[in-house]
C-alpha cells in the first residue's frame, strides 16, 4: 500500500540519482569518460537500492511510484540518446526504440493505474533495465579505457552484444506491457 509520504529514503535516493544523472550527462559531454562511467554505475546502483529499501522498510509512496520510474527513464533514455549521438555501439535507431518503449509504457501505466490496476514492472521490465544499464556501462567503459579486454573479448565487443540484447529485451518487455494492457486499450 502506497503512502502519501514524500520525505522517504527511497525518494531521496531517487533525487540523488536524478542529480547524478545530470552530472553524468555533463561529464559525457565534456569528454570526462572515467568520471562519466563511475557516475553512471553509482546512479544505476541506487535504482536497485531505493526499490529494495522501499519494500523492506515499508516506505513505498505514491510519489516514489511516479518519481522512481521517471528518474530511471531520464538516466537510461538520456544515456542512450547522448551515447548514440557520440557514435558508439548504441546506434541512433536503438535509442529511438528505447525512448519509444519508455514513452509507451509510461502512458499505459498511467491509464492502468488510473483505472485502479497495479502496473508494476514485471520480470521482463527488470531484465530490460539490467541489460540497458549493462550496455550503457560497457559503452562508457570502452570510452574510458579503449582497447580493454578480458578473456580475449574486448569491452567494445561486449558493449555491442549488450546493446543488441538490451534492444531485444526492450522490445520484448514493450510487447508484454501491450498484452497486459490489452483489456484497457480494447475497452
Amino acid at each position: 500500500m502506497a503512502s502519501d509520504r514524500i520525505l522517504t529514503v527511497p525518494n531521496l535516493l531517487s533525487l540523488v540519482r536524478l542529480v547524478l544523472a545530470i552530472v553524468f550527462f555533463v561529464a559525457v559531454e565534456q569528454g570526462r569518460q572515467v568520471p562519466a562511467f563511475w557516475l553512471f554505475v553509482v546512479a544505476a546502483s541506487t535504482d536497485w537500492m531505493d526499490g529494495w529499501y522501499a519494500r523492506r522498510y515499508g516506505q513505498v509512496s505514491r510519489l516514489g511510484r511516479i518519481f522512481d520510474p521517471l528518474v530511471d527513464k531520464v538516466i537510461v533514455c538520456g544515456a542512450y540518446v547522448i551515447l548514440a549521438a557520440a557514435g558508439t555501439a548504441i546506434a541512433p535507431w536503438m535509442a529511438v526504440v528505447v525512448v519509444v518503449r519508455e514513452l509507451m509504457v509510461t502512458a499505459i501505466r498511467a491509464e492502468m493505474e488510473k483505472a485502479g490496476h497495479d502496473f508494476s514492472a514485471g520480470m521482463s521490465g527488470k531484465l530490460k533495465m539490467v541489460l540497458q544499464c549493462l550496455a550503457i556501462a560497457l559503452v562508457l567503459a570502452d570510452r574510458a579505457w579503449p582497447g580493454l579486454a578480458a578473456g580475449g573479448v574486448t569491452v567494445a565487443a561486449a558493449a555491442n552484444w549488450a546493446a543488441w540484447a538490451a534492444v531485444a529485451a526492450t522490445i520484448w518487455s514493450g510487447v508484454e506491457y501491450l498484452v497486459a494492457a490489452r483489456p484497457l486499450v480494447t475497452s
